[in-house]
């Protein structure tokens, strides 16, 4: 890949420190723009730390309702651009076909994109319901939380790089994905888990960020049962949250957390046995 899209870079700087400065360097995170087609029809553009491209591509569309299926992706190309890098998807002939009325729906009459009352229905549409029954005790979330700061290659690098993983009992962490933009790295976490058939029902999303509705729809459509953010979650985040039957753990640090939705995922070996006595 170009030099230009490496995801981290060293620049030079002053730093300024016991009322002294000093020249040297620092590692700071790439931010470029990333545009999505479908068929060689240009959809939407975001920026993004370049890369797990492959993964953002399947995830974003995923998240995005242009597929129901990574199966239904036959192609990605990732193709470096003087401005930025486009993600080249082709999809199969049904899908594409109900890709494009759809967009012909969001575009609506005035060929702007979503407007009014289109716009706010699409940004605010239900989420599925995650049903699964599973049960995670606090002190293996708190566990969890504490092992993701040292899988974050990319942010020891730069320190300004969001992280979205999936922890599970079973294998621990399966999978992290890093991106300057907490959705991007969700969205690349979903494109991984779904491209590797990894079953998200039996774990946890965690996330270095706080909780915002996107997110929320988000985990909800990769269909795992429970979030496990550094921050906190907004009010809109806890109410989708509790619709889609996602349990909601923010405020994780070093001495806690708080669950805010659907508590009962959540228990202590110490709670258990007194409610067996």
């Amino acid at each position: 890949m170009n030099r230009t899209f490496q995801p981290v870079h060293r620049v030079a700087r002053l730093r300024w420190r016991g009322g002294g400065l000093r020249a040297g360097d620092s590692a700071v995170p790439e931010e470029t723009a990333v545009a999505f087609s479908y068929n060689g029809c240009g959809y939407a553009v975001m920026m993004a730390t370049p890369a797990d491209l492959e993964d953002f591509a399947a995830g974003f569309s995923l998240a995005e309702g242009v597929i129901a299926s990574v199966d239904e992706i036959e192609d990605i190309e990732v193709v470096p651009a003087d401005d930025g890098i486009e993600l080249r998807m082709w999809l199969a002939a049904e899908r594409m076909d109900a890709f494009a009325e759809r967009r012909r729906y969001l575009a609506g009459p005035t060929g702007c994109g979503l407007c009014g009352l289109e716009s706010l229905a699409e940004a605010m549409r239900p989420p599925p319901r995650v049903t699964s029954r599973v049960r995670l005790r606090a002190d293996a979330l708190a566990d969890a939380v504490r092992a993701l700061p040292a899988l974050q290659r990319l942010n020891r690098e730069a320190r300004a790089i969001h992280a979205a993983a999936y922890w599970d009992p079973r294998r621990g962490i399966a999978a992290v994905r890093e991106d300057v933009g907490r959705h991007n790295a969700l969205d690349k976490l979903v494109g991984a888990l779904r491209r590797q058939h990894i079953d998200a029902g039996g774990g946890a999303v965690l996330l270095t960020s706080r909780v915002s509705v996107e997110l929320v729809q988000k985990t909800a459509m990769l269909g795992a049962p429970v979030i496990v953010a550094v921050s906190a979650p907004t009010a809109l985040a806890l109410r989708t949250a509790e619709d889609a039957g996602i349990t909601v753990v923010g405020i994780a640090r070093d001495d806690g957390f708080e669950v805010f939705a659907h508590p009962d995922r959540v228990f202590t070996v110490s709670a258990e046995r007194e409610n067996v006595a």
